[in-house]
């Protein structure tokens, strides 16, 4: 029970729901086992004695027990189902904090579908074990103890013919607890699986109908679907195989004891009574026994998610606050790596003893082939990732002994693919800081060269975007992620290839903003095109993690290298078209 241990903190707090409904489930079970006593006791002391005068007494007493067992069993049901909702609340809270903390190294591997099935379905499995399962195995060891005592109240003989069931159910039960917790591995894996391919589905179908791949698409998810579904047959299989076994052997035990039972009472062993009593209380041993089935079922499952759940709860955060973190005060922006190298886990360097300094307020460029380590190198400011070698400063601070919120709010970031969220312009520019005045979002907006075009929308700064900002260009995108990122008045400013995606007439309307943006910031600008850079105070030219150029435009130009070469390629077509 390692799983329950590690999830403790989350169902304990509410343990005192769970009392009320085991006290009130512990009453159903007396009750349960009085009402065969008091059938015994009419057929013995009014039909059999012919005392007919007590039957509406005792038909009123027999009601009275049912009617409190029917109150105990509401207030059973209703708080064991509130403790298993309310424990699994903190959890998935804490799984999607935990999920928010993560470093960008988990993600890098991480299947969104995966993710999204272990807050929800595994979460859940849990959840239907905590309503049912504790009680469940409570149900099944007090529900037995007192019907075996009830049993030898009435009758020693009969009870011990009952109790002969027992090793069979045992062993059965044990053996399908084992095999069963094999499958739920594998149906939670499934789920996994089948989750991330409708989610990847979801999430690229402007892909998929570009190259009109659906059936292929199609073909993949049946594939995943062929695993759910033989996942759960396997789990069906073998529920058709022990189960029946158990009702089996249930029934010849019932069978058996009706038949002795019978012969009892033709010898007078027992009277009529205590063997119609011994009849309600056998099922009482041998109903818990045939349904801890169940409950191995549940336990098995809430297991195998639980494994899901506690590992990913346990995962090292990667990048998180150092002990003793200390405040980065307001910062000026003098940002310097020194001698910084990277790699992600026992790969190559993708970094190699780069140094850089970049005063505040200057503008650094980096160029470089894909793979080049370019946004590798920019993601070491905000600690995306931390350096495995030398240091990354700012303002004299080592980045890895502030705190990560304190750094990251005076860090502005705009991404190639700017991610907007499913709300209002307003909350989207607004993001970092929701306490933000209209004024601050227009003004925001106005630097970002992006307000003339809210203003015409007919819900102005109110208006919804789609999800990921369907429904706005490329460039509008990139113009709202930008006054996202300048809202806070960051010192330091990083520009992730942001105009790689859009066209030469939108580059060069949101070039004119970042002009402006830009002043007075500590700026870098990732870019393939040289004409995002060239007004750069300094160009490094990245290959395989190590500077090989580094100066003005003009100077890099005047040198003759890699960086010639690449502005020759991206200028060819102009001196063409300049020659013709």
């Amino acid at each position: 029970m390692d799983v329950f241990r590690h999830l403790k903190r989350f169902y304990w707090p509410f343990r005192w729901y769970w009392l009320i409904s085991a006290c009130s489930m512990i009453g159903v079970i007396i009750l349960q086992s009085l009402q065969p006593r008091v059938l015994g006791y009419i057929v013995d002391n009014v039909l059999v004695a012919g005392r007919h005068e007590l039957l509406l007494t005792l038909l009123a007493a027999l009601m009275g027990v049912s009617g409190l067992r029917s109150l105990l069993g509401y207030l059973q049901f209703r708080f064991c189902e509130r403790f298993g909702i309310r424990s699994v609340y903190g959890l998935r809270n804490e799984l999607y904090k935990t999920l928010q903390e993560l470093s960008f190294a988990f993600y890098d591997s991480a299947r969104t579908g995966d993710l999204m099935s272990r807050v929800t379905a595994d979460v859940e499995a849990v959840r239907h074990f905590l309503s049912w399962g504790p009680n469940g195995f409570l149900h099944f060891g007090l529900g037995l103890a007192i019907g075996i005592g009830f049993g030898f109240t009435i009758s020693w003989r009969l009870t011990l013919v009952t109790l002969t069931v027992v090793p069979l159910f045992a062993y059965l039960i044990l053996k399908f607890s084992r095999l069963s917790r094999e499958r739920h591995s594998v149906i939670r894996k499934a789920v996994s699986d089948l989750a991330s391919t409708i989610q990847e589905a979801v999430s690229g179908i402007r892909t998929i109908k570009s190259f009109a791949r659906e059936e292929v698409q199609a073909a993949k998810f049946d594939d995943k679907s062929q695993g759910f579904s033989q996942a759960h047959v396997g789990n069906a299989l073998l529920w058709a195989k022990y189960f029946p076994l158990l009702e089996l052997w249930a029934h010849l035990g019932a069978a058996t004891v009706i038949t002795y039972g019978g012969y009892l009472v033709i010898q007078g062993a027992v009277s009529l009574g205590e063997y119609v009593a011994y009849m309600g209380v056998q099922w009482q041993i041998i109903q818990p026994l045939w349904n801890v089935g169940g409950h191995v079922n549940n336990l098995t499952a809430a297991r195998a998610a639980g494994d899901r759940l506690v590992e990913l709860l346990h995962r090292p955060r990667g990048v998180e606050d150092r002990p003793g973190a200390r405040p980065l005060p307001e910062i000026a922006g003098h940002v310097r790596f020194e001698n910084v190298s990277f790699h992600y886990g026992d790969s190559v360097p993708v970094l190699d003893n780069l140094s850089l300094d970049a005063p505040p307020g200057k503008i650094i460029g980096v160029l470089g082939q894909t793979g080049s380590g370019k946004s590798t190198l920019l993601q070491l400011i905000p600690r995306f990732y931390d350096a495995t070698a030398g240091s990354v400063t700012i303002d004299g601070h080592d980045v890895r002994d502030v705190r990560l919120a304190d750094l990251r709010r005076q860090i502005g970031l705009v991404f190639q693919e700017s991610f907007l969220f499913s709300a209002s312009i307003r909350i989207n520019i607004a993001y970092g800081r929701p306490d933000a005045t209209q004024a601050e979002i227009e003004e925001a907006a106005r630097l970002a060269n992006i307000h003339d075009f809210i203003a015409e929308l007919p819900q102005g700064y109110d208006t919804v975007v789609g999800e990921r900002g369907l429904g706005l260009s490329g460039g509008q995108k990139q113009r709202i992620a930008i006054a996202r990122a300048i809202l806070g008045n960051p010192r330091i400013l990083i520009l992730d290839d942001a105009t790689a995606a859009v066209d030469s007439e939108t580059e060069a309307e949101i070039q004119k903003a970042l002009r402006v943006v830009m002043e007075g910031r500590t700026t870098f600008i990732i870019a393939h095109r040289i004409s995002a850079l060239h007004h750069a105070d300094e160009i490094l030219v990245l290959e395989q993690g190590r500077v090989i150029e580094r100066g003005t435009h003009r100077e890099l130009l005047a040198k003759g290298g890699q960086y010639h070469r690449i502005y020759d390629v991206q200028y060819a077509d102009r001196a063409e078209v300049v020659g013709a």
